[in-house]
């Protein structure tokens, strides 16, 4: 099963309204700013869209409505954070019926972690029943996926892609090392996409060209064409942007710097607040610093 995947792809956030509900309506600005801004796919329903709050029918929901703002332009991406094959797979059914072209998919994350069998054996009968191409969203801390379990997915024609996080640029190295020519290696370490490009990563898919698309467009651009001065100073632009959104109610930061570019992500699901004044301040510096400032 092949689906092109490379280059910027960008999460989208998940707009809330002050009655807890998702705002379909915010959606369609968002995707048209990103689009505009040259990313070759986007992502619903991942950490960065509170994929983990969400009901099968409001992922359903909000995929359906990605994917009409989108009108076949570039791929859409729908998020499946579970802890269980059953639902892993009512969720992908959801994702599919909306129109999506692929899920990205994390591992069964509770307390108890599943071996590499069980693993591999979530991916596959999720791929076979589905019918998607799957991004395996290689997130968790305590659940990472190891390389040894990930080149055994090579056996499930669905899984095509990993995208590795977690904080481990070391099992990136070893994943580009070992499986890149089986599977697209997508870097979700926002503040390393340049030396994962220069290592080989075939794209980025992450948060943070959520705020800086046309800025994450421009590093890509710069190490493909051997512009590593370019790159380096891209690299430091996004780090101070990253340094001030990245931390606890990330996708609370994540909308406050969409408000201070005058863009509208709502708010985020409760439990969580949105994002402090304090807060809002380091991000508006940032913001300053990297020319993406323009509200007060």
């Amino acid at each position: 099963m092949t689906l092109d995947l490379h280059g910027i792809i960008s999460t989208v956030v998940t707009p809330f309204d002050a009655d807890d509900q998702v705002d379909l309506d915010l959606l369609g600005p968002e995707i048209q700013y990103l689009l505009d801004s040259g990313v070759t796919a986007i992502c619903a329903c991942g950490s960065t869209g509170e994929g983990h709050a969400l009901s099968a029918e409001e992922s359903a929901a909000i995929c359906a409505r990605v994917v009409k703002e989108v009108d076949g332009r570039v791929p859409v991406i729908g998020g499946v954070i579970q802890n269980s094959t059953a639902e892993a797979i009512r969720y992908g059914r959801a994702l599919k019926e909306a129109g999506v072209d692929a899920l990205q998919v994390t591992p069964v994350h509770y307390v108890f972690a599943p071996d590499a069998d069980q693993t591999v054996d979530y991916f596959r009968r999720i791929g076979a029943t589905v019918g998607l191409p799957i991004v395996v969203y290689n997130v968790v801390p305590w659940a990472l996926v190891p390389v040894d379990v990930i080149e055994r997915l090579g056996d499930v024609p669905e899984v095509i892609a990993v995208k590795q996080s977690g904080g481990d640029m070391h099992l990136l190295a070893d994943l580009l090392h070992r499986v890149r020519d089986r599977f697209t290696i997508l870097a979700a370490l926002d503040d390393l996409h340049y030396p994962a490009f220069a290592m080989g990563a075939h794209g980025a898919l992450a948060a943070i060209p959520t705020v800086t698309p046309r800025l994450s467009v421009e590093l890509w651009e710069a190490v493909r064409r051997g512009d590593h001065g370019e790159a380096l100073r891209l690299h430091n632009v996004i780090l101070g942007v990253w340094r001030a959104i990245d931390g606890p109610n990330l996708p609370a930061r994540l909308k406050a710097a969409l408000k201070l570019q005058g863009r509208d992500g709502g708010l985020p699901r409760h439990p969580f607040t949105p994002a402090t004044d304090e807060e809002r301040a380091v991000i508006a510096d940032a913001l300053g610093k990297a020319g993406l400032l323009t509200a007060p």
